[in-house]
């Protein structure tokens, strides 16, 4: 059969590459076009846009480059025309791929959804659209079940791809010693510093996290590099400041790491599942009207992932003007030296996974939306 897959961002091009994977184990006939990124390319296929064409954030950084996701929906549309998949596969990525989702169902073109728009956290109308346009939505959080059930909607919940991923993640025995000789890192412990994957957010978080750095010289604070950002613009922001990049090796990282300083987004899932006590830090564009926009229209507690699937506060959160040096490093300190609260908080990573289940997402979504394809 033929999947034309859209995933926007680089985690989507993580999770679209598992799910090739696995519908290419259910239907070894499979035919690929996609947008994304270069480990959906490695499972066979034609890539016709790169998602780091793709991956803007932040109001006025859409409003510059309208014109260019303008042209990256009509690319889509006339690919998607061109190409006559039996099902088009969204990943994430809502306010390209639901708008595609609708163009979909006007060309009589079957639609699946991957990982569902977070739209029980913001602007929870649109579950309208995915009711109007969507065949089948297939998630990743249990607690999703609860929201969709409310609008009479049936998803298919198929366990995180997050718990999949870190399962087979490379270097899993690797030592504490080999890890600073590969690296070239001194013998210190480690704080991990994940940044985000976008640039905007990388701009806004990363000078708090270096300044949070400042104040532990017993410590050596660590870069996990994006793979869609140029090591140029990190040394612009991190300077003369003694903090090395690692590429690729985020896992590895995280798993020598004695703490982690956190953007919000599946990397907080990805730490709390390697077992890091991390603090969790978020700013955005346009800062004020962001947090007004927050109190009045967020629909959830919390932004982080690890305390929305366990339904409360188990790691602490910073939010826009919250999210400064003497707030963070309070935080940091009481992971790094309060051995209670602590192991408190690896305690609830632990119930965390056994919510979240057993590794095998990919495949299952892989083999429920193969089997209805057929079924059809």
């Amino acid at each position: 059969m033929r999947y034309f897959i859209i995933a926007g961002e680089a985690s989507g091009d993580l999770h679209a590459a598992h799910l090739m994977g696995g519908i290419k184990l259910k239907d070894p006939e499979a035919i690929f076009s996609f947008f994304g990124g270069d480990l959906m390319a490695a499972q066979g296929g034609t890539l016709l846009k790169h998602y780091r064409e793709m991956a803007f954030m932040g109001f006025f950084t859409v409003l510059i480059n309208l014109k260019q996701i303008n042209k990256n929906f009509k690319l889509a549309e006339e690919k998607l025309l061109e190409f006559q998949p039996d099902v088009l596969i969204l990943v994430d990525y809502p306010g390209f791929n639901l708008r595609m989702s609708r163009f979909a169902k006007a060309h009589n073109i079957r639609t699946f959804y991957y990982i569902s728009p977070k739209i029980w956290a913001w602007r929870s109308d649109r579950v309208k659209w995915i009711k109007n346009y969507v065949d089948e939505l297939f998630t990743i959080f249990p607690f999703e079940k609860d929201f969709y059930d409310k609008h009479n909607y049936r998803i298919r919940y198929v366990g995180n791809p997050t718990v999949d991923e870190l399962a087979v993640r490379p270097n899993k025995d690797q030592t504490y010693r080999e890890f600073l000789d590969e690296n070239g890192l001194e013998d210190r412990p480690i704080v991990a510093l994940l940044a985000g994957s976008r640039r905007q957010e990388i701009n806004l978080i990363l000078p708090v996290m270096i300044m949070v750095a400042e104040r532990f010289p017993d410590y050596q604070f660590v870069l996990a590099g994006a793979p869609s950002i140029p090591p140029s613009m990190y040394q612009e922001i991190i300077r003369d400041h003694t903090i090395p990049v690692l590429f690729g090796k985020t896992y590895e990282l995280l798993q020598q790491s004695r703490a982690a300083l956190v953007a919000s987004g599946t990397a907080t899932l990805e730490t709390a599942v390697i077992n890091v006590p991390q603090v969790v830090c978020y700013i955005m564009e346009l800062g004020w009207f962001t947090t007004l926009l927050k109190k009045f229209f967020l629909k959830i507690p919390w932004f982080s992932l690890v305390n929305l699937v366990m339904d409360k506060e188990i790691v602490k959160e910073f939010f826009q003007g919250k999210c400064t040096p003497d707030a963070v490093s309070a935080e940091l300190t009481k992971i790094l030296e309060d051995t209670a609260y602590r192991e408190e908080m690896l305690k609830n990573y632990q119930l965390m996974l056994a919510k979240l289940g057993p590794p095998g997402c990919a495949e299952r979504a892989a083999g429920e939306m193969v089997s209805l394809l057929r079924s059809y």
